[in-house]
């Protein structure tokens, strides 16, 4: 049997023919990143290629490294092989990759979701044979709502802390939700101050080119008066610090995906929780791997073990694949467990993701059975 034109190795999906490989955790010569998040773009590599929007983020993140970037629909080629970027939705300059060598097709989506956050070039799909995705959010439970509706209770809420005298400080991880927040909040209820990790993530898609509302980094010499006229926009990291207590009273708000879980509020100890992802949902997952028309399917992070029965059973070839990704900024999951779902008999065992059966790196993947 022919190997595959991808692999999966101790450092990463590789392709042998190409002689690179797409979002390595080790050091490699050869690397095509799909965003610029910390589990997908590591320090190290002595090559770089990635969408020309995660530029600047990546310079800011991984310093003085050799970066080619280009466009979505751009071909480079490397040793025969042809690389193309496409869009990915998921945030600023994120990109499926596909790879394609005689006739062979495979796409890497890196994250992904499917709903238009109005914000990052829209999601397309890509046909291909070989679709490798993500599934975080891979489980029926998780059903986004209309980006819309989302922030008008954002924003209500911002106007009702503003009549009772509380400042309103919103929590969303620097690359993407940040931004995503920022270009939707209502700036007629007050201007937007910026912890200073976002703030640097702002000044580089900035640089980029990219059109952002205006903010105001919080300095040591910002007058508090100031700040409580508007709204704090913090990264998670800084809940429940010295720096985020200085400015009491106020109302903590969290957006996250995993705002859909029972009890998820409350392990982030905010006062509002706000179902917010720049992941696909269930449908968007389901609907965005139909879209490819692939013939094999591998699942990287996620609840990949429920997801990858279930899409076998509605007549996939799916299966898992291990991978270093899933620990992106601070959305990860509170490890809580999802309630009784619906769904029939295809769904039934989802509660237990533990009784895995990983594809092991750097297994032939045209022989697994």
């Amino acid at each position: 049997m022919a190997k595959p034109l991808l692999e999966f190795t101790d450092r990463g999906i590789y392709c042998e023919q190409g002689r690179f490989y797409i979002d390595p955790w080790k050091p490699v010569d050869d690397a095509v990143i799909t965003h610029a998040h910390a589990d997908h773009a590591y320090v190290g590599h002595k090559r770089y290629l990635a969408h020309h929007l995660s530029k600047e983020v990546l310079y800011y993140r991984l310093g003085e490294i050799s970066l080619q970037t280009v466009e979505y629909g751009e071909t480079v080629m490397k040793n025969g092989v042809e690389i193309c970027l496409f869009p990915a939705g998921h945030v600023i300059g994120s990109a499926q990759i596909r790879i394609s060598y005689k006739g062979e097709v495979w796409v890497v989506s890196g994250d992904y979701k499917t709903q238009d956050d109005g914000i990052s070039t829209p999601f397309e799909p890509v046909a291909c044979q070989h679709f490798i995705s993500e599934c975080t959010f891979g489980m029926p439970v998780y059903q986004w709502k209309e980006q819309a509706q989302i922030f008008s209770e954002i924003n209500n809420w911002w106007c009702s802390n503003q009549q009772q005298g509380l400042l309103t400080v919103i929590s969303g991880y620097s690359l993407g939700k940040a931004q995503r927040i920022l270009q939707n909040l209502d700036l007629n209820i007050g201007p937007v101050f910026t912890h200073g990790v976002i703030e640097n993530t702002n000044e580089a898609l900035r640089r980029n080119g990219v059109i952002l509302n205006p903010t105001t980094r919080i300095t040591a010499d910002t007058p508090k008066d100031e700040i409580r006229k508007g709204i704090i926009l913090a990264p998670p990291s800084a809940i429940g610090t010295p720096w985020i207590r200085k400015f009491a009273p106020f109302s903590f708000g969290y957006c996250s995906g995993w705002m859909a879980l029972r009890g998820a509020k409350r392990r982030r100890a905010a006062d509002r929780g706000f179902i917010l992802s720049d992941h696909a949902d269930w449908d968007g997952l389901v609907s965005a791997i139909d879209a490819t028309g692939c013939e094999k399917v591998y699942l990287t992070h996620g609840y990949t073990a429920s997801f990858t029965r279930y899409l076998n059973e509605i007549g996939f070839d799916a299966r898992e694949v291990h991978t270093l990704y899933g620990e992106e900024e601070e959305e990860t999951s509170p490890n809580l467990t999802p309630p009784n779902l619906p769904g029939g008999e295809a769904l039934k065992e989802y509660g237990n993701d533990s009784d895995r059966q990983v594809l092991p790196l750097g297994e032939d993947l045209g022989g697994v059975k």
